[in-house]
């Protein structure tokens, strides 16, 4: 199981890492941290030395109730990151998180290989046709509704049916614009209630029957600490526990906040596996 960034073949047969850079003023964990040139070198080479695959670099917020910014505005925050990234550190893989298919294009026009798209195409209809003809991996994400308003009482008939369906259609819409490296993602927090996002950790291998690469994304996230009662930045250890769960499930890609313990987490899931 393989996807191609930048010509460079990547194996997925062995779960890799994905380290998060967020540049937002008010992403729910680490948002306000990495602002100058010098925070986002030293946090990038942090996780690449630290054995993270990809850099998945985020410009807008997708926390519950975030600030919509402009497209101009969300421009301005990344490009010049991503030619920072890619002067200082040659072989990095970076991955651009947005649903904007122009700040994809412009992103992967300067040296990103991959796009993250938290909306699933759903919020710009040009995106999929974008990608087609860019030919880049795309993960292709679950959300319900926007990140304004995506947790106003989710509900669904059958989460797991429900995404299963919603893959399938989207599925066929990247075939179509000639889509090859598709990377499947759930949408952990994106539109679901706490005990939506643990049936779908429960049964995230239900998803292999597609024959893509599974991203996870549960770092952090609420339906860790409000099960805890505690706050994101308590939530580390639990992280590495949903990851556990995740590889045991078939992910192919963790994204993560904390990469040294996604590493470890999947060496010794793989260990046990290989026994």
């Amino acid at each position: 199981m393989t996807i191609n960034c930048n010509g460079k073949l990547i194996d997925l047969s062995t779960p890799k890492v994905m380290g998060i850079l967020n540049i937002t003023p008010d992403s729910f964990f680490d948002g306000g941290k990495y602002t100058s040139d010098k925070d986002v070198l030293i946090q990038t080479e942090k996780m690449l030395n630290e054995g993270a695959t990809f850099i998945d670099i985020g410009a807008y917020s997708s926390r519950p109730n975030a600030e919509h910014i402009s497209q101009s505005e969300e421009l301005k925050r990344l490009l010049p990151t991503i030619e920072l990234l890619i002067k200082n550190f040659s072989q990095i893989l970076i991955s651009v998180d947005t649903f904007r298919s122009n700040v994809a294009e412009k992103s992967i026009e300067i040296g990103a290989c991959m796009v993250n798209d938290i909306s699933g195409g759903t919020m710009d209809k040009n995106m999929f046709k974008t990608i087609g003809r860019l030919q880049v991996p795309y993960i292709l994400m679950h959300i319900k509704g926007t990140p304004q308003n995506m947790q106003n009482r989710p509900t669904y008939e059958s989460v797991v049916q429900d995404i299963m369906s919603y893959f399938a259609e989207k599925i066929m819409e990247l075939r179509q614009e000639k889509v090859n490296d598709i990377i499947l993602d759930v949408g952990f927090g994106f539109g679901k209630t706490l005990e939506h996002n643990y049936e779908l950790l429960k049964k995230l291998s239900h998803f292999k029957t597609f024959e893509f690469p599974i991203l996870t994304g549960v770092s952090r996230k609420s339906m860790l600490y409000n099960l805890l009662n505690t706050s994101a930045k308590e939530t580390l250890n639990a992280t590495s526990i949903a990851n556990t769960i995740a590889l045991q499930n078939g992910t192919n890609i963790l994204r993560v906040h904390d990469v040294k313990e996604a590493m470890e987490t999947i060496k010794i899931v793989e260990q046990v596996s290989s026994l």
